[in-house]
């Protein structure tokens, strides 16, 4: 189809009560389901055109709830349209998926949703489909959704391996990458005891309670914009899931130790770390320059990090920016499939291929192994991953330990999740954290 949409209507309709919020996750959904961009990446790009936080809160919720429900909205378009939209409508469909989000998972006041989103298609454009998003989204207000699912978003081969890695918790894990993640805080130490600081939100009127297996960790039930956070440009609390926050408790060098994050960007575990024990001297890699300001950006405004030394590098190539000195510590947060934080990147099971968990798994393995020789000897290695593919981390770690004749499994302790020889996995949802990961490794001397 070819549009020539009238400029005069189209502007005006954009001026109209949320529909420029509608426009932008239309624009969002597109760039993730018909181009293949990160649904992290648009987000990031486009909040900031909205003034309004709750503005800002829809149109994540949105995106998120359309990206959870696709399949099932997809099936009802194939049932209801007498022809399939084409590839040139991909922002016509996004924004019916945006429809249906609202009806379905937020339950939106159907009259504001509908005059909204229809006044959104003549902002993209669309006058002449106007009609039909109308009369699309009241069919789907009289006759309803289809039950949700929880497998129906997962590619065939990814749902399998799942089922084949963890029988019992498969259908568990489905329905907890589902949900909305609640949000996690990391209090920073140097400025606050937690007790202290839960005792800022109180007074701030938030909701919010203290996890019972990370010491620096509050959750808030009902999320809340971090500018509403007592202190937080000031580096007093960090938004970190709990999961990542109990890498540092995994790790826990000792002070003055010298330490080596390997994946450094964007510099959460890092600040996390030296706020836990600022005598550290720790170095952050990542391999991506463009990255390394984002570590900067954290570790000014958590006030950490200035004796820490940041630097784009590849870290399984050593002889390029390792000085020889070994290191008392390494965390190696490893690049992985990232199936553990569906329920935070839904995108996830759009992007990802089969081809990826082979590359990903031998990237993995030359990691280990640069990392284990810059490490001392009687130093621990910390392996983590936010993936609950057994390829990607037991069988991960239990090849480079049978490869590896000084290396040796320190176990963990049972609140870091399942246990395997050592070794834990946390799945989605468990303590209200993400699915992850944790390997400890002490190098025998």
């Amino acid at each position: 189809m070819s549009y020539t949409p009238d400029k005069g209507t189209a502007a005006r309709a954009a001026q109209m009560p949320g529909v420029s919020t509608r426009v932008l996750a239309a624009r969002v959904l597109s760039a993730v389901t018909g181009h293949g961009r990160s649904l992290k990446a648009e987000l990031a790009a486009v909040l900031p055109k909205l003034d309004d936080s709750r503005d800002r809160a829809l149109l994540e919720a949105i995106c998120f709830a359309a990206l959870r429900r696709r399949v099932a909205y997809a099936m009802l378009l194939r049932q209801w349209l007498q022809k399939p939209l084409g590839r040139r409508d991909e922002d016509l469909h996004s924004l019916l998926l945006v429809g249906f989000a609202q009806l379905d998972v937020l339950q939106l006041p159907a009259h504001a949703a509908l005059s909204a989103t229809v006044d959104a298609a003549r902002a993209l454009g669309r006058e002449r489909q106007a009609g039909m998003v109308n009369a699309l989204l009241r069919r789907a207000q009289r006759e309803g959704f289809p039950a949700a699912v929880a497998q129906d978003a997962w590619p065939h081969w990814l749902l399998q391996q799942v089922q084949r890695d963890w029988p019992q918790q498969a259908q568990t894990i489905f329905e907890a990458s589902l949900q909305p993640a609640p949000l996690w805080l990391r209090v920073n130490r140097q400025q606050h005891s937690r007790e202290a600081y839960l005792a800022l939100l109180a007074q701030a009127g938030i909701e919010a309670e203290p996890s019972p297996v990370a010491a620096d960790a509050i959750c808030l039930p009902v999320p809340v914009p971090v500018a509403a956070l007592p202190g937080f440009s000031r580096g007093a609390v960090s938004v970190q899931d709990l999961s990542a926050q109990q890498v540092a408790d995994a790790l826990a060098p000792a002070p003055g130790a010298r330490v080596l994050d390997a994946c450094a960007a964007p510099g959460g575990k890092s600040a996390h770390l030296l706020e836990r024990e600022p005598t550290l001297r720790l170095l952050a890699l990542d391999i991506d320059p463009r990255r390394l300001q984002r570590i900067r950006d954290t570790f000014a405004r958590t006030g950490v990090g200035a004796q820490a030394v940041v630097t784009a590098a590849d870290a399984t190539a050593t002889a390029s920016w390792w000085d020889g000195q070994a290191f008392d510590a390494v965390l190696l947060d490893a690049p992985c499939s990232a199936t553990g934080i569906i329920r935070r990147q839904p995108d996830v099971l759009l992007h990802r291929r089969p081809a990826d968990i082979g590359a990903l798994v031998a990237l993995q393995s030359r990691l280990l192994d640069a990392a284990w020789t810059v490490l001392r000897p009687g130093g621990t290695l910390v392996y983590a991953t936010c993936s609950l593919l057994r390829q990607e981390n037991q069988q991960q770690v239990d090849a480079f330990v049978a490869r590896t004749a000084d290396a040796r499994i320190q176990p963990l302790a049972e609140a870091f999740g399942h246990d395997h020889a050592g070794t834990r996995q946390r799945l989605p949802g468990e303590h209200g954290g993400d699915g992850f990961f944790y390997a400890r490794l002490v190098k025998q001397g």
